[in-house]
C-alpha cells in the first residue's frame, strides 16, 4: 500500500487489452487492480491489430513490452486487392495497413496477461451483475463470486460493454452503427500465403485472407454493408446465428468466398459483429469509468488498440498523479484523450467506403488510389497518412510511486 493514496482497490472489468494495461499501469502505481473476464480463459483470436507512430510505441517501450510485441508481429509484407480470377489489381502499402507493429490480437492479450498476472487477481468465467455506488465505495456482485466492495470500477469490456450499461443512464444508446459488419476465423493456408494477403470486392462487400502465424493456416476476414441501412438484428453471442447471417451476405460472390466460408462452421476462433462507434458525453460516473471501446469504440482505421493502451497509461498515471482522488483524475484522464479519441472517431466514419465500396465505380477509385500510392513520390504521404491521428496527442510523464 502508498501511504496517503486514496482508492487502492480497483475493479476492472474486461482482460482483453485496455483492462490488463491498465492494470499494468495501475500496479506499478501502487494501486491493487482486480480484472474480472467473463470469457473461461484468455481469448484467442487470430485477426490483427496495430500500432502506428511514435506515441503508440513510446508507450509500449516504457510498459517493457515493445521488444516482446515486436518478437510476436506478424511482418505482413504484401497485400493484394485481386479480381474474380485471382489476377493483381492494386497493392496496399504495407504502412496503410498494418502500421509500423502489426501482431495477433490473442498474441497481444497473452503478453500482456503474463506481464501482470502475478500483481493482478484475475477472475475468469465471470462477469458483473450489479453495482451500487456508496459513500465508501462501489458494492459489486458478480455471477458467480461472492459480492465484494471496490474503491473504483473501470469499464474495459468494449462495445458491448457491461459495465457501461449499468453505470451509465444513456449507456445503451450510446452505440452508433457504423452501417457495416466484420467477421473473421481462422482458415487454412491454401493460397501458399507468406506474410501477404489477398482481398477480393464486390459492391457493398469485401472477402479477403491473410497468412498467419502457425503453419499452414490463414485468416480469412469480411466485410459487408447493409444495402437499406437497416441494422441487423442477431445475438451477438449465438456464433450459428451469425454464420447463416454471413452465408446470407456472400451468397454467389466467387473467388474464393465460397471455400472460405465453409470452413467458418470448424473454426474454434470465428468472431462477428457490426462496425460501430461508442459515443457519450461523460466516460466516467461517480466511481465508475469508462476506458477504450467500453467508452469510445471507434471502428476499423481509427486507432482502437493503440488509444487502449496510451488511455491505460493516461488514466493509471492521472489517478497517481491526485493521490487516488478519482474525481479529479477523471476530470483530467477525460479532457487529455477525448480530442485524440475525436480524431480516431472522424477518420473511421470513413471506413465503410474503403472496406466495402458500395459501387463498382467506387472500387476501381478505391484500386486506383493504391496504384497511385505506390510510385516513389507519395512515399512520405503514404506514411503521414498511417500514422496521422495515431500520434496527434502529447503525454505527459506521470510521476513514479514512492512508499513510505
Amino acid at each position: 500500500m502508498i501511504r496517503g493514496m486514496e482508492n487502492q482497490n480497483i475493479l476492472i472489468s474486461g482482460a482483453s487489452v485496455a483492462g490488463p494495461a491498465l492494470a499494468h499501469w495501475l500496479r506499478r502505481h501502487g494501486f491493487n487492480p482486480t480484472v474480472v473476464e467473463r470469457a473461461p480463459s484468455l481469448r484467442g483470436g487470430g485477426y490483427a491489430v496495430d500500432f502506428r507512430g511514435g506515441v503508440h510505441l513510446s508507450v509500449l517501450a516504457k510498459m517493457g513490452l515493445l521488444d516482446e510485441i515486436k518478437a510476436q508481429q506478424t511482418h505482413l509484407d504484401t497485400t493484394t486487392y485481386v479480381d474474380g480470377d485471382g489476377r493483381r489489381v492494386a497493392s496496399m502499402p504495407t504502412e496503410i495497413f498494418a502500421g509500423d507493429v502489426e501482431i495477433l490480437r490473442g498474441d497481444l492479450g497473452r503478453i500482456l496477461y503474463q506481464a501482470t498476472r502475478d500483481g493482478t487477481e484475475y477472475l475468469f468465467d465471470d462477469s458483473i451483475t450489479g453495482l451500487e455506488q456508496h459513500a465508501d465505495g462501489v458494492h459489486v456482485t458478480f455471477s458467480h463470486a461472492a459480492p465484494r466492495l471496490f474503491d473504483l470500477v473501470i469499464g474495459a469490456d468494449g462495445l458491448h460493454s457491461n459495465v457501461r450499461g449499468l453505470a451509465f443512464p444513456d449507456g445503451q444508446q450510446a452505440r452508433h452503427d457504423l452501417g457495416l459488419y466484420v467477421s473473421i476465423f481462422s482458415v487454412a493456408n491454401s493460397f501458399g500465403l507468406d506474410h501477404s494477403g489477398l482481398l477480393y470486392s464486390v459492391p457493398g462487400r469485401t472477402a479477403a485472407v491473410f497468412s498467419a502465424r502457425q503453419t499452414g493456416r490463414a485468416v480469412a476476414q469480411f466485410f459487408f454493408a447493409v444495402p437499406d441501412g437497416r441494422p441487423v438484428s442477431y445475438d451477438y453471442r449465438d456464433a450459428g446465428q451469425q454464420q447463416e447471417i454471413l452465408a446470407r451476405a456472400f451468397d454467389g460472390v466467387g473467388w474464393h468466398v465460397p471455400a472460405l466460408l465453409d470452413q467458418m462452421a470448424a473454426a474454434d476462433d470465428f468472431y462477428f459483429d457490426s462496425v460501430g462507434q461508442v459515443r457519450l458525453d461523460r466516460w466516467s460516473a461517480g466511481r465508475v469509468a469508462l476506458i477504450g471501446d467500453a467508452g469510445y469504440a471507434a471502428g476499423p482505421g481509427g486507432n482502437g488498440t493503440g488509444t487502449a493502451v496510451i488511455a491505460a497509461y493516461a488514466l493509471a498515471g492521472e489517478l497517481a498523479a491526485a493521490r487516488g482522488d478519482y474525481q479529479a483524475a477523471f476530470a483530467r484522464y477525460e479532457h487529455l484523450l477525448r480530442p485524440y479519441v475525436a480524431r480516431g472517431q472522424k477518420q473511421a466514419r470513413g471506413g465503410r467506403d474503403f472496406l466495402a465500396p458500395a459501387t463498382a465505380r467506387q472500387i476501381r477509385q478505391r484500386d486506383r488510389f493504391f496504384r497511385l500510392l505506390s510510385y516513389l513520390p507519395a512515399k512520405r504521404l503514404i506514411r503521414y497518412l498511417s500514422a496521422r491521428t495515431a500520434t496527434a496527442i502529447k503525454l505527459p510523464e506521470y510521476p513514479q510511486p514512492r512508499s513510505g
